[in-house]
């Protein structure tokens, strides 16, 4: 339990001692003044009966409190909620983004290599085309010098 439980129970434990001690003197007749007239009444009853109106209308303040505090607890609950749902959809667009700007600059990548391969194999058939012209070419001078004249 906590230190204000065990504080409150101590306190009321001591009070009740206290009231068993003095039951006499609490219990004894009493003439109060209420400003218009006067009443003979046991004080212990008078006072038991203010500390219970006091006690109520504390029972009714930490009630709101409480009520209070739990509503606002609720509400930034919420808040924090929409707050983790919207940070939870900005990161999945911001994947969502990532995803399309990486299929984007693969794509491009793709078209860039596929360009540069296409180049080569313009250049393959170039070269092939020009050792062709020049084997043939060889291939007649020294056909022509095999040749008796």
């Amino acid at each position: 339990m906590r230190f204000r439980t065990w504080l409150a129970l101590g306190v009321l434990i001591v009070a009740a001692i206290f009231f068993g001690l003095n039951l006499t003197v609490f219990s004894a007749p009493v003439k109060l003044n209420l400003l218009l007239t006067s009443v003979d009444a046991p004080i212990g009853a008078v006072l038991l009966v203010l500390l219970g109106l006091v006690t109520g209308a504390v029972v009714v303040y930490v009630g709101a409190w409480q009520t209070t505090f739990a509503r606002e607890f609720r509400r930034q609950s919420r808040e924090l909620e929409s707050h983790r749902t919207l940070a939870a959809q900005a990161e999945a667009s911001r994947y969502t983004e990532l995803t399309l700007l990486m299929k984007a600059e693969m794509e491009r990548s793709t078209t860039h290599v596929d360009a540069a391969l296409e180049g080569l194999r313009t250049e393959l058939r170039d070269t092939e085309q020009s050792l062709a012209a020049t084997l043939a070419e060889f291939d007649d001078r020294v056909m022509r010098l095999l040749r008796p004249p």
